[in-house]
């Protein structure tokens, strides 16, 4: 009897390790078990164009923003990324269309003695599905995104048209290293022979990791960062008004971005050096194709989860942002939204090291602590009870609907209620909030 979706998903997320589950003892340090699984299905990453793209924070939002402008150019445009917040089948997508339970059950059933025979992780399954997926339908070109650190990770098998590195930052210390040069090796490790390569934010400290790496691999090295400055940046409408100075040409253009989060400033130069360089290559992407591209990202590839407002009345807005750059980010944004009051619910990973986070949060906040409801969590009291020796005060709540209902239930108008701290935190939330595509 033919197996439904539901237990093809149950399949893949309780007998493989994953990380998200079962944290850095999912985690395969080689590239071998995807080799072998691509091997067996007629290696299918070499029968598509790609672009990599690795970094520490910006990369799910680079990698949708590139998707969105290589689609309303016209391309079919795989995309990939990790981990889902809602629906398992948001992490392989076509033109922003998920890819169907159909193919999922077919991809599971096909080769389930080839995943028992070899025994990959989640992920390594889940990267030899999307490229299956991606050259059955013949896209023109995937964004492909890592899924952590670079030099190993499963998806480093590409030969892509251009890479991208977007920033790098202390997280996953316990797997890629506890320096910035150990993280920025590992990320460098996607560089390829001859590949073009664009680091979105050029870092001094680190700058020379990536210069080395390109020499030895003779790969042409851009720091967007160097090219292009962020004159000012605006709130408009639901995104930004971006205004941009081309430092080598010596022109100011404006660009409009569908998404709110002031951070994207950062990955804006890094998708519009991408997207030079592409066009170098022969892919045609004229300058309204662009801008579609860029105000449309939400509708042409369904990203969720960077700085999304979920209701105004009373105004709540979640974000991934989970690591020490990331808050850092998410701060900013919350410290240019207007408000009278603040209400934060978080949660966090237990194998997080929150010791960078927890001082960076405003002390005249109200914390609601939760736990979201993956195995990896730490508990709400736990987290409460370090929160409040960094002078963080609030209540631990068992689940994060709990605190959330408790932070609508103190809300006034004027009030603002941040919800964030890891993916699943705000996966859960997402799950009670009209959810797109």
């Amino acid at each position: 009897m033919k197996e439904t979706y539901r237990e093809v998903i149950e399949y893949l997320f309780g007998r493989l390790p994953m990380f998200t589950r079962d944290g850095a003892s999912a985690i395969k340090k080689d590239i071998h078990n995807t080799v072998r699984l691509c091997q067996a299905l007629g290696n299918p990453h070499r029968q598509f164009k790609s672009i990599h793209i690795a970094g520490t924070n910006g990369k799910g939002s680079t990698s949708h923003l590139l998707a969105s402008i290589l689609a309303a150019a016209g391309y079919k445009t795989g995309l990939y990324t990790s981990p889902h917040l809602v629906d398992f089948r948001e992490r392989i997508r076509i033109d922003g269309e998920m890819i169907p339970q159909e193919n999922v059950i077919d991809f599971v059933s096909r080769h389930r003695s080839l995943i028992e025979q070899i025994q990959p992780s989640f992920f390594e399954v889940t990267v030899a599905m999307a490229f299956d997926y991606f050259a059955t339908e013949q896209v023109d070109i995937a964004v492909i995104e890592v899924g952590l650190g670079g030099r190993l990770d499963s998806t480093n098998i590409l030969l892509p048209e251009v890479c991208v590195i977007t920033n790098i930052g202390m997280d996953h210390t316990d797997l890629l290293g506890n320096t910035l040069e150990e993280i920025a090796t590992e990320k460098a490790g996607i560089i390829k022979p001859k590949v073009p390569v664009v680091v979105s934010e050029r870092d001094e400290t680190i700058a020379h990791i990536f210069e080395q790496k390109a020499r030895e691999m003779n790969a042409p090295l851009r720091f967007a960062s160097t090219e292009l400055a962020v004159r000012s940046c605006e709130h408009s409408g639901q995104g930004l008004l971006v205004k941009i100075k081309d430092n080598m040409h010596h022109r100011t253009k404006e660009v409009y971005v569908g998404l709110a989060g002031h951070y994207q400033q950062k990955n804006i130069l890094g998708v519009l050096v991408a997207v030079d360089e592409l066009q170098k290559r022969n892919w045609t992407i004229r300058a309204e194709q662009l801008g579609e591209g860029l105000a449309n990202v939400i509708r042409n590839t369904g990203l969720q989860g960077r700085w999304q407002t979920l209701s105004t009345d009373p105004l709540i807005i979640c974000d991934t942002g989970h690591n020490e750059d990331g808050i850092r980010e998410v701060l900013a944004n919350i410290y240019s939204t207007p408000h009278r009051k603040l209400h934060i619910v978080i949660g966090v990973m237990r194998d997080k090291d929150i010791s960078h986070m927890l001082p960076q949060l405003p002390k005249e906040a109200v914390y609601y602590f939760c736990s979201p409801d993956i195995s990896r969590a730490m508990s709400a009291a736990e987290l409460k009870n370090k929160a409040t020796q960094y002078g963080l005060q609030g209540m631990a709540y068992p689940s994060v609907n709990n605190a959330v209902d408790a932070a609508k239930e103190a809300y006034l108008e004027g009030d603002l209620i941040f919800v964030g701290g890891s993916n699943f935190v705000v996966a859960e939330v997402l799950k009670n909030y009209s959810y797109i595509h």
